[in-house]
């Protein structure tokens, strides 16, 4: 597959208790902090469930 480039672009404050446990999983734990993760399942379901508060590039290999 490729990579998929996230950073942190919304605070997580006053969001619930999950989703800042999902961004910790993504290693997102301070603002404008990017992070190149794998593009597979996993990491799609995870970033489908903060992408109100991340931005996402599909980076091209």
């Amino acid at each position: 597959m490729g990579t998929l480039r996230v950073k942190l672009v919304r605070s997580p404050i006053d969001f619930p208790r999950d989703q800042k446990a999902t961004l910790r999983a993504l290693r997102l734990t301070k603002m404008n902090r990017e992070r190149e993760l794998p593009d597979n399942p996993s990491v799609r379901g995870m970033i489908r469930k903060v992408e109100h508060l991340v931005q996402i590039v599909e980076v091209k290999e």
